[in-house]
């Protein structure tokens, strides 16, 4: 393994986060709070370790593959979390290291659980780092850095852009990765600046719209106000956030193929097909359930419904209420979506659509072997034959999510909590989406949990994120043998 190589993206890995923290030391001299000095010297210090790593430690050759790429990517989340945690606990406003870690890597896995019960006490560069670290993971901080970085833009690079990016598919919908990484930093900021201009137009202060907006992006969730979007009680707000989680849940290969204007190729979609059907069917059937809770206003039930259909199917993990007190089919539907997940190539968590779609047509394909043995058949998505190692590898994760799932609630469990929590405090972080239900629903937090739990809901916040095997490949005594 190239561990030069390595070094050298995670000095970049710092160098980004250093400046990342620039932005909350001048929003903390705006408002004249003292919480500023902790990001200008803790950033300081991440982008001078950076510098020497990147100078002291250059490669000699810039090659990378598979194996040191997710393990670079790997350990650049598990950095990151780390420094980003410095300022939350030197300034004492989260005064447990462990804490501040999870609070962090919450962020940047744009996970949203928080260990705060009072969100309202952070300063407004505290509350500007949460949205900031959301932001950035939500697109990926190595994609950031093959859109900036020409020595990082090579096509072989492929290794790092498919360890962060989610979802089972990489198309190369550009000749090289750096544009390519570019093209997609574009569209994710072009979104974010047209939701905070909306939200201005609806009366939102500048401060709010912009937390609220790069929280939305990276579908991670954080609200500034202790009951989150319940705080904006216009609707306009409320469904412009709604809407936004829902275009942040596409492939963002879809506003690529809109700019190009290949409208039939987007047609032919049938991940944003379910996509779309998953939301219309759960709202509606959530709709019908709540009627009666919401003086059977069809309008106000169609509203609490679609919020949080989107809010949980994007994994990004707003409220506007508590759905504790929703009839057990409809805490039911939201506990499936959790599990569903948004679009490959998208900002947001989960199993992902188009892994459900694929495995899918898989148990399809065996039933008609079965009754047709001599029958040939291929798996087919967008009228196009998917290629084997993608049914593989959508197999395998599978059965090592599903591994890493049994495994963590089992753990979580020996504290003694509810089965309910217990259960959907695991779905939350491992599906990065958040709030669960019980204890750790969306009026409810994850502070009380012991330092066992939090150790391994930290793991399953960043093993979902980069959906495994990056961690996988990190933990492997033979990936860091010589060859």
């Amino acid at each position: 393994m190239n561990k030069r190589i390595i070094v050298y993206i995670l000095g970049w890995v710092l160098i980004v986060e250093g400046a990342a923290m620039q932005v909350c030391t001048v929003t903390s001299l705006i408002y004249r709070e003292h919480e500023g000095m902790y990001f200008f010297l803790t950033g300081l210090g991440a982008a001078a370790v950076g510098f020497l790593a990147v100078k002291v430690k250059k490669p000699k050759k810039m090659v990378l593959y598979q194996k040191a790429g997710f393990a670079a990517t790997a350990l650049s989340w598990f950095l990151m979390s780390a420094v980003a945690a410095l300022p939350f606990f030197l300034s004492g406003e989260i005064p447990n290291y462990l804490d501040a870690y999870f609070e962090s890597a919450s962020g940047f896995t744009t996970t949203g659980a928080t260990i705060l019960t009072n969100v309202e006490a952070l300063s407004h560069g505290m509350l500007l780092w949460r949205s900031v670290m959301i932001w950035l993971g939500g697109m990926g901080v190595i994609v950031f850095l093959l859109a900036l970085i020409p020595r990082l833009g090579g096509q072989q690079n492929i290794f790092l852009m498919k360890a962060e990016s989610p979802g089972p598919i990489i198309g190369k919908a550009v000749p090289k990765m750096r544009n390519y990484a570019a093209l997609l930093y574009g569209i994710y900021f072009g979104l974010t600046a047209l939701e905070t201009i909306l939200l201005l137009f609806g009366g939102m202060s500048f401060f709010d719209a912009i937390n609220v907006s790069f929280s939305n992006a990276g579908t991670g969730g954080f609200g500034i106000h202790n009951d989150n979007m319940a705080a904006y009680h216009s609707h306009y707000l409320q469904t412009v956030i709604a809407v936004f989680m829902m275009l942040f849940g596409v492939n963002f290969s879809v506003y690529i193929l809109l700019i190009w204007r290949k409208f039939k190729q987007i047609l032919r979609m049938e991940e944003l097909w379910f996509y779309l059907g998953f939301i219309v069917v759960s709202t509606a059937i959530i709709a019908i359930n709540i009627l009666p809770l919401y003086q059977n206003d069809p309008r106000e039930s169609i509203h609490q419904s679609f919020f949080y259909v989107s809010s949980i199917i994007t994994t990004t993990g707003f409220g506007i209420g508590d759905v504790n007190h929703w009839p057990q089919l409809a805490k039911g539907i939201i506990l499936v979506i959790t599990f569903v997940g948004a679009m490959a190539g998208s900002t947001g968590g989960g199993f992902k659509i188009s892994r459900l779609v694929i495995l899918a047509k898989e148990v399809k394909k065996e039933i008609s072997l079965l009754i047709h043995p001599r029958n040939v058949k291929s798996i087919k998505m967008d009228g196009k034959s998917v290629d084997h190692n993608i049914t593989r590898n959508t197999s395998v994760f599978l059965v090592v999510y599903l591994a890493v799932f049994l495994a963590s609630f089992l753990i979580v469990s020996i504290e003694g909590r509810d089965m309910v929590t217990s259960f959907t405090s695991v779905a939350a972080t491992l599906n990065n989406t958040g709030p669960g239900l019980n204890d750790v629903g969306p009026v409810g937090n994850y502070a009380n949990f012991s330092i066992l739990s939090k150790f391994v809901l930290i793991f399953d916040m960043i093993a979902g994120r980069l959906e495994l095997f990056p961690i996988l490949v990190l933990l492997a005594p033979s990936a860091w043998k010589k060859s």
